[in-house]
């Protein structure tokens, strides 16, 4: 029940009973931050608010730091495309060139963590979340690359699969996807949202403590290239622009991006109250009401 004084102050600034803030903050306005690139992709923020993104066709991670400067972290990084940092600070990376999974800590000594699936080649690790325990979620479409020295796809299709958080056994967890995308779970580790970029939908799971999903249901109708959560339990989604829906799969808030893609969305920044967003040759970032979750 909402107190009268709550009420006046709505209906004093001519808002509707019910209404829910934006999650920018007060006129926050698009910033671009760098321009120089090919294809941006994978933000994801270190425990500081550093933010790592990949500039795939360059095959090279760099980060925004938060003093703004640009920095070059690695060159080459086996084409990586998705980026996600364990709870032990490894930066985890959807590294394609050879259909791998890696962890690369800062000393920058790559670890594969892994290449297949029951004998069988991966088709491209594109996009990962980390869960509180460490567990790997990640998405494995099929995108044709033209520096792959490889055959067709040898999987039976493209699908989500689990590596467990001692990084020793390798589940698939869904097997109805046409093409999963982006992907990030809640802070709690028990949902996980899964983009199926082809089909045009977003769907929720229920996660279980061995790794498998459960109760899968629709969240929106909308597809995703990457994705992200804020501390209010909202869901960001890219492709044009960035759309931001609440947990209940309700459109709230979408961001314009001038660009001909958005690929991915991550929050940065020492309080993770900026939202940074790789669009096409482009890194941009803007102020948020709300903020992100580590």
């Amino acid at each position: 029940m909402k107190t009268p004084w709550i009420v006046v102050l709505l209906a004093a600034v001519g808002l509707p009973i019910g209404f829910a803030a934006g999650v920018t903050a007060p006129g926050a306005k698009l910033e671009k931050l760098a321009d120089q690139f090919a294809f941006t992709e994978g933000p994801a923020a270190d425990a500081v608010g550093n933010v790592y993104f990949t500039d795939q066709p360059n095959d090279r991670i760099l980060i925004w730091t938060v003093k703004d400067e640009l920095q070059l972290f690695m060159q080459p990084c086996g084409r990586s495309n998705g980026l996600y940092f364990d709870r032990d600070g490894n930066l985890l990376a959807c590294a394609d060139e050879k259909n791998e999974l890696w962890l690369i800590p800062l000393s920058r000594a790559v670890r594969v963590l892994a290449r297949g699936y029951r004998g069988k080649l991966l088709n491209g690790p594109n996009d990962l979340w980390v869960r509180p325990d460490n567990g790997v979620y990640f998405t494995d479409p099929f995108y044709k690359r033209s520096y792959w020295k490889r055959g067709p796809m040898e999987q039976d299709g493209q699908h989500v699969y689990f590596l467990s958080p001692d990084r020793k056994r390798l589940i698939r967890v869904t097997r109805d996807l046409e093409q999963p995308n982006g992907i990030i779970g809640t802070p709690d580790g028990r949902t996980l949202y899964v983009a199926d970029i082809r089909a045009g939908k977003t769907y929720a799971y229920d996660i279980r403590p061995d790794g498998s999903l459960a109760r899968k249901r629709l969240f929106c109708g909308m597809g995703s290239d990457g994705m992200t959560i804020d501390n209010e339990g909202n869901v960001y989604l890219t492709g044009r622009g960035v759309t931001v829906f609440d947990r209940t799969g309700k459109q709230i808030d979408h961001i314009d991006v001038p660009e001909r893609w958005t690929a991915n969305v991550c929050f940065g920044g020492p309080e993770r109250d900026q939202l940074f967003i790789t669009a096409s040759k482009s890194l941009y970032r803007i102020r948020m009401r709300v903020r992100g979750v580590r």
